[in-house]
């Protein structure tokens, strides 16, 4: 029996910048469905970039394009062992496991509001610093370290 066609929703854009990208970074920051207070927060973070003199779009963009992975590992079972098999990443999942990180990254440092901690991990990714950046930094590297295994790939 044939599966569920799994049909792919449109994102509106935000209301602000008229971006689909901004809008799925928003409902990724979105916490028990308060879309205001995580539109305020990334607003509040793109506000703080434009105060260092630095187009909070192009920022936004150059951090979500350094952070995107290019491989990944997954765990394939063979023979009874667990083998890390390195896979390219789609397009879709590349900017899903980029936003995740970028959140990550953010939502640990603690002790500044969450606006603050944003625009600086955008600041940071843009350079191509920060941990969202070293988190994909690990990534690629599981994945070369696991090279020997690519020929299991399905």
């Amino acid at each position: 029996m044939r599966r569920k066609r799994n049909f792919k929703r449109e994102i509106d854009p935000d209301p602000k910048f008229q971006n689909a990208l901004v809008a799925k970074f928003i409902n990724h920051l979105m916490k028990d469905g308060k879309k205001s207070t995580a539109q305020a927060v990334l607003y509040g973070a793109f506000g703080l970039i434009e105060k260092e003199n630095k187009d909070p779009m192009t920022i936004f963009d150059e951090a979500i394009k350094n952070v995107s992975p290019l491989l990944e590992v997954r765990s394939k079972r063979i023979g009874g062992a667990n083998y890390q098999v390195p896979r390219e990443v789609r397009g879709d999942a590349k900017i899903n496991l980029a936003i995740r990180w970028i959140l990550t990254a953010a939502r640990s440092k603690k002790g500044m509001p969450m606006a603050k901690r944003l625009s600086e991990e955008f600041l940071a990714a843009s350079r191509n610093e920060g941990n969202a950046v070293k988190k994909k930094q690990d990534t690629h590297r599981m994945a070369e370290a696991n090279k020997a295994f690519a020929h299991f790939a399905w």
